[in-house]
């Protein structure tokens, strides 16, 4: 009988490949890949620690597991993923019902690992950051019909509040021939919708060729037949180039959709978390992206409280957010991460502060929100289908605004029966919290 092992992949889109990846290698090991934890000989939790709360997340699934184990509900416990690699001697000595803990230099060797721990061993390997798989058959995880598209691993940018680049090294391209014949593969597969990421894909290409490649890349993305829809998240605003904002313009399957982290507006913040640009230069490169492509719909992400966030300088955030009127905003409170810049520098701000603030810039953005959701009465707009909800008797799914797991969804009815995986035309017809409301027409 197949040994079973069970998958649990936390944090980001990034980590979702990483694990599906692995679980490619673990099914030609000669493992079942099973869904439930309960009777697993084994299960893996491919964690994040990117941020304390991130890191709280994966001790939780990790404590959970140790109390399942000890039940006897199941065997071992693995360790994988960020936590694993920027952890590495503390969850073995914190958490002894761990029986693996895997670095991401060592996540190839999945199934050797599994075979090791379920013989009795305990094991401990950390392979070159270098080595981990940024190719290679994949298990996905996702519905079939989209797919996330890692297009290269590592950071270079060292924003000062950021541990990635010591956690998953520095920026690596993928070849762009291997990432096109992935991306052939999963359309073969069924996959109608691409979400190309990377910790920064702006920089994509930097490496290989001294420039940014990203324009190019969704050039040839977008003539893989099947590909309905290409969106790209993780866009740097000072590496968005008028090249890449023609391509996304002028080429139908790519979305009109662009995931800018900001992370702050005033200048010294930006400068002192070693990012670049101010409150004007932010402004004015809205501005002519909205001028390029009408329709756009732009995401970003914000930080409160980063160490030094006076009064003033969170004012400016402020006046930035009203100004910029984004149509997706996530904010967050500043976490201090051990062995970042920021997390020696002066004037650290209080946590109630940093949370206060927070809330407050996502309270002006529920406004925002609100009246730009509103402006989609009355249109028709092209409609993934993601399921269905008896209760409602409505259908549920995404448009080109809506990137998976992280925007809204649009609710709607049809007269005729669809399939998850359908793409249709919904004339929208009323707004609810973050929802649209429509019918097929």
């Amino acid at each position: 009988m197949l040994k079973k092992i069970g998958m649990i992949s936390l944090g980001c889109p990034k980590n979702q490949v990483d694990a599906e990846i692995m679980l490619a290698r673990l099914a030609e090991g000669g493992f079942e890949i099973t869904n439930e934890v309960d009777g697993a000989d084994a299960v893996i939790i491919n964690t994040c620690g990117f941020i304390e709360d991130a890191k709280k997340e994966a001790i939780e699934n990790i404590l959970d597991m140790a109390e399942l184990k000890k039940e006897g509900i199941l065997g071992k416990i693995i360790v994988t993923g960020c936590l694993a690699e920027r952890y590495r001697e503390e969850i073995f000595a914190e958490i002894p019902e761990v029986d693996a803990v895997v670095g991401l230099g060592s996540n190839a060797d999945i199934s050797a690992v599994c075979k090791r721990v379920l013989a009795g061993e305990s094991v401990e390997t950390f392979g070159e950051k270098t080595c981990l798989p940024l190719s290679g058959e994949r298990l996905l995880t996702t519905p079939e019909w989209f797919a996330y598209l890692k297009i290269a691993e590592g950071c270079s940018n060292h924003c000062t509040y950021c541990a990635i680049p010591s956690i998953r090294g520095e920026f690596r391209s993928r070849p762009p021939e291997d990432i096109l014949a992935e991306a052939k593969h999963l359309a073969e597969m069924g996959v109608k919708e691409l979400v190309v990421v990377a910790q920064d894909t702006t920089r994509y290409g930097e490496d290989l060729y001294g420039k940014s490649a990203l324009p190019a890349l969704l050039k040839a993305l977008s003539k893989i037949e099947g590909i309905q829809w290409i969106r790209v998240l993780y866009c740097y605003p000072e590496r968005i180039t008028d090249e890449l904002l023609d391509v996304i313009a002028e080429t139908d399957n790519i979305a009109n959709y662009l995931d800018i982290p900001i992370q702050h507006a005033d200048a010294a913040v930006l400068k002192a978390m070693n990012r670049k640009g101010d409150c004007a230069s932010l402004l004015q490169l809205i501005k002519k992206i909205r001028a390029r492509i009408p329709d756009v719909v732009l995401r970003t992400t914000l930080i409160t409280g980063f160490p030094g966030e006076t009064e003033a300088a969170f004012e400016t955030l402020c006046t930035f957010v009203k100004e910029a009127q984004f149509d997706r905003l996530g904010c967050f409170a500043y976490s201090a991460e051990e062995g970042t810049p920021a997390a020696s520098l002066p004037n650290q701000i209080d946590e109630d502060v940093k949370r206060e603030r927070g809330e407050t810039v996502m309270e002006m953005q529920y406004r925002i929100f609100d009246e730009k959701n509103r402006e989609n009465i009355g249109k028709i707009l092209k409609t993934v289908v993601e399921g269905y909800d008896p209760y409602s008797d409505s259908y549920f799914g995404r448009t080109y605004r809506d990137a998976p797991d992280i925007d809204g969804q649009v609710k709607f009815t049809c007269g005729y029966e669809l399939h998850e995986g359908d793409f249709v035309e919904v004339e929208i017809f009323d707004v609810l919290d973050y929802d649209l409301i429509g019918e097929v027409v």
